[in-house]
This record gives C-alpha cells, structure tokens and sequence, in this order.
C-alpha cells in the first residue's frame, strides 16, 4: 500500500523507493497540531501558523520515521532551480540556503522540502547511493528543475541517469490547474516539440499538466525509471495541502528523502 501510518501520522510513499530500501516519505496535513486552516501537521513557518505547533509537527514528522530532528537538511524554497549540494544537516538557527533543489550522499542528512500544489520530485540513484529532491511549480517546471537536479547528480557524483529513480508526488492535478497567456506562453517556450500535450483547452479554459511536463523533463535526462503518485491536491484538500484549492489560507505538507544506510 503507498500510505503508512506511524505514530498518528500518515505518509504517502513509492514503491520503487521502497524497493530499493530508501527512506523517504511525503506526509499527508494529518497528525499534526496546527488549527484552522493549517490543520493539522504544517510544516511551513511562513503562512501565519503558530511557530511552536510548526516546530512540534517538525518533530512529529521525525520521530515518525525515527531519524534526528538535527539530521534535517531543508532549505528556502524560491521557485527556480538552483541546487543545493550537502553532506552535512542545516544547523538549527542558521540561515535557509536558497534553492529548489538539494543533493546528499551522506545517509545521515534527512532532506526536506515543503509543497501544497508544486510538485515534489523525489531523486534516487540506486548504484551511487545519492538522494535528492526538487521543488517543481510551474516556474520551476518551466526551468526545468527536475533536469537541473539529474545533471548535479550525474556531475557531483558520477551518477548515471539510467540507475537514477524518480517519484512524482501529490500535487495540483492535470485536468483542474487552470492558467494564464504567461504560463502558456512560457509552456510553448519550455516545451517547443510537446508544448500540446501539455496545454488543453475547454471551454475556454487552458489547463497546465506538470506531472507530465516534470516526466518529459526526466525522460529526457535519460530517466527511465519514473513513479507517478497520481494524486490531485487540489481535489483531495481533506488529506494534503493545496494552495489554490484553498485560497492561499492553508499550510504546507513535507517530502522527505535519506540516502540509505550501508553497513560496513
């Protein structure tokens, strides 16, 4: 089953990650003890929420899956594509570094990051043992985010594109992220030979598919290994967060991933 509960908590995770034995989960907004309208387990310390129930959903989240509050690694998310490399956890006080993505080969640094309708894509290279992560809305997608992270791997690491799994999380679905003349415009620019499949038009409305944008992306990096969550945010806001969906009042659900332990 992709959905595990632990210590009240609920997360959604791979079965491909699971397969390969690595850490990693992205929790649902149950468990937590925010209150309205970030109930219950938001992660995101600047939407208006009560800091101390931000900083105990934090440690819920780590005692779920029984790692060290200090082994996080998370960082200010600023919907581009700059890449953070790290073998060591963020210490706690000190400033966020800005990126959307973040690489590690050190099994005990837990990478965080923190969505409601972006699109989490989790990285892992099953022969090199690196894990990463990406934040992709659409402005990150468009920047091609995803691909930004394979080639860090493949350059700090030697990895190979083909060892690499990719997960793409719960985030805004195909058929409801309605945008605008930027976004399409910017989409016929990102994407000039599959711009069509997608952009759809009803009604006179245009909606934007970033889950297949984000696996375009990977694919093209020679991704070949690539998990789909298929759940929508926006229609599923009793279990995850979603921005649009609920009007910009909400909080924010966390994607984490480790490298995995190996003995010896």
């Amino acid at each position: 089953m992709p959905f595990t509960e632990s210590q009240g908590l609920v997360y959604y995770s791979f079965e491909t990650f699971n397969d390969a034995g690595v850490l990693h989960a992205i929790f649902t907004r149950h468990g937590g003890c925010s209150g309205k309208p970030f109930q219950s387990l938001n992660t995101g310390g600047t939407v208006g929420d009560d800091p101390a129930a931000v900083v105990e959903n934090h440690l819920r989240i780590f005692r779920a899956i029984n790692r060290p509050f200090e082994s996080r690694f998370d960082v200010w998310q600023v919907h581009g594509n700059d890449v953070a490399i790290t073998d060591q956890p963020r210490p706690q006080g000190e400033p966020h570094t800005k990126a959307d993505v973040i690489i590690t080969d050190h099994p005990e640094v837990t990478l965080m990051m923190r969505f409601a309708d972006c699109v989490p894509v989790l990285l892992y290279d099953k022969v090199k043992n690196i894990a990463g992560i990406a934040h992709a809305g659409w402005q990150g997608t468009m920047l091609r985010v995803a691909e930004k992270a394979v080639l860090a791997m493949v350059k700090k690491f030697g990895c190979s594109a083909n060892d690499i799994i990719a997960g793409i999380g719960p985030s805004i679905g195909p058929d409801i992220y309605e945008v605008g003349d930027e976004v399409i415009q910017r989409t016929r620019q990102a994407f000039p030979t599959v711009w069509r499949d997608l952009l759809s038009t009803r009604n006179g409305k245009t909606t934007l598919n970033l889950w297949l944008a984000n696996d375009f992306t990977l694919a093209g990096c020679g991704v070949r290994s690539i998990e789909h969550a298929n759940i929508s945010t926006y229609e599923n806001t009793q279990d995850w967060y979603s921005h649009r969906g609920e009007n910009g009042k909400t909080g924010r659900f966390a994607a984490i991933i480790a490298a995995r332990q190996v003995d010896g």
